[in-house]
């Protein structure tokens, strides 16, 4: 039986392609790609704070 957890890291995989592929057909995918840059500086500034 396959978990929930796994489920779950599987529909979130595709959803993000699916937003990948979706930023390419609008021609946005520069600022989606400086946008996930940008949330990944984020969110190890916010780990190396609250460790």
């Amino acid at each position: 039986m396959v978990r929930m957890n796994k489920i779950r890291s599987i529909l979130y995989k595709i959803a993000k392609i699916l937003g990948d592929v979706n930023a390419v057909k609008k021609g946005k995918a520069g600022k989606r790609i400086g946008r996930r840059v940008a949330g990944k500086g984020t969110g190890k500034m916010l780990r190396k704070l609250f460790k």
